[in-house]
C-alpha cells in the first residue's frame, strides 16, 4: 500500500515549505483540472459572456478556441496519473490569456477596469498553476517505475471495495505484506519482509476513498518505501463481476533495496498481476493458491523479493 503524491505530515506544518505542499496537494491539482472544464465550457457556449467579463470587444472565435484549450487541460489533468506536462499546459494558457488581457486593456474603447480585474484575476490563477506544475514536477522526478495491472473478479464491486479497503485483509493475500497496523485517521503501518526475510516499514495515508469506486494511497514520512497508487472497481460487462484496475509508482528510494534495483522496472506489473490474482482467489475461494499448488492463506515464507533477487 501506499501514495498519490504529496506527504499529509506536511499539511498542518506552520513552515512555508508545509504551506506550499497544503497549496499544492492533490486535492487543489484536482480542483484546477475541473475549474479548467468548466471555464473551457463556459467559453465555448458563452463567449460574449466572458468578453464582458473581460471588458473586452467579443471575438467568439478566439474565445471558444481558449475554451478548447481549456477542456482539454482539465481532462489531462483529471485523467492522467502524474499531470505535471498538463499543468505546464495550464500555464502556457495563462501565458497567452494574460497576453491577450493585456493588449485589451491598451484599447481605449475596451473598459479598462474590467480588463485590469481580469489581468489580476488571471494572474493569482497562473501563481497557483505555476506553484503546482513545478511542485509536480518536482515529484515526478522521484518516480523510479510504474506498475499498472487489471483483473476480472467474480464478485460486486461492493465486495471488492470493502475487502480492499478494510486494509488488515492485505496479508491474506499479498505474498509479501506482513502486517497492517490503524494509526488512526487516514494513516496506517504496514510490515512487510524484504530479501532474506529483512523487515520493511512505511507508513501510508489514505488520500481518496469513494466507496465501492475508488481508493488512493501514498507512502508518507521517512518510510522504507516510497510509493503512490490508486485502485479502481469498475463493474464489468455481461454481469461478470468486476474489473480492479491498480496502478502504483515506485520512487527513488524502493528502487534503491538491493538487489532488484535493475530488475524492478521489468517485473513490477508482473508482481503487480500476480498479486491481483491472489486477490481474486481469496474472494472468490476463500484462499489463495501457492506456486507449489497447494491452497493456503499465505505462500511460502520465501517473499516475491527473494524470488525476483534469484
Amino acid at each position: 500500500m501506499g501514495t498519490q503524491v504529496r506527504a499529509l505530515n506536511q499539511y498542518g506544518n506552520n513552515s512555508p515549505g508545509g504551506a506550499m505542499s497544503a497549496l499544492t496537494g492533490d486535492g487543489v491539482v484536482r480542483g484546477l483540472g475541473w475549474f479548467s472544464i468548466g471555464l473551457g465550457v463556459t467559453e465555448l457556449i458563452a463567449p460574449r459572456v466572458i468578453a464582458r467579463i473581460a471588458g473586452t470587444r467579443n471575438n467568439g472565435r478566439l474565445i471558444r478556441s481558449y475554451g478548447l484549450r481549456e477542456i482539454a487541460a482539465g481532462v489531462g489533468i483529471l485523467s492522467t496519473p502524474r499531470p505535471a506536462e498538463w499543468m505546464w499546459a495550464r500555464v502556457a494558457g495563462d501565458a497567452l490569456d494574460l497576453a491577450s488581457l493585456g493588449k485589451a486593456a491598451a484599447t481605449k474603447r475596451n473598459e479598462r477596469g474590467k480588463t485590469a480585474f481580469a489581468i489580476a484575476s488571471v494572474a493569482g490563477v497562473t501563481v497557483l498553476d505555476v506553484c503546482c506544475a513545478t511542485k509536480l514536477s518536482k515529484d515526478a522526478k522521484g518516480i523510479a517505475a510504474h506498475a499498472e495491472g487489471n483483473m476480472i473478479v467474480d464478485r460486486s464491486p461492493e465486495e471488492c471495495y470493502s475487502f480492499w479497503r478494510n486494509f488488515e485483509n492485505f496479508p491474506r493475500f499479498s505474498i509479501y505484506v506482513q502486517s497492517v497496523r490503524s494509526k488512526g485517521g487516514r494513516l496506517t503501518h504496514w510490515v512487510a519482509s524484504g530479501p532474506g526475510g529483512v523487515r520493511i516499514d512505511w507508513d501510508s495515508e489514505l488520500t481518496e476513498d469513494v466507496p465501492n469506486e475508488r481508493i488512493a494511497w501514498r507512502s508518507v514520512g521517512e518510510s522504507d518505501v516510497q510509493h503512490s497508487g490508486v485502485v479502481n472497481f469498475e463493474p464489468a460487462s455481461g454481469g461478470r463481476g468486476t474489473i480492479v484496475r491498480v496502478q502504483t509508482d515506485f520512487g527513488q528510494k524502493f528502487r534503491s533495496i538491493q538487489p532488484i534495483a535493475s530488475l524492478m522496472g521489468k517485473t513490477s506489473g508482473q508482481i503487480i498481476r500476480k498479486e491481483l490474482r491472489r486477490f481474486k482467489q481469496v474472494l472468490e475461494t476463500g484462499e489463495t493458491i501457492t506456486t507449489e499448488g497447494q491452497p493456503t492463506g499465505r505462500a511460502t515464507s520465501t517473499t516475491w523479493l527473494d524470488k525476483i533477487a534469484r
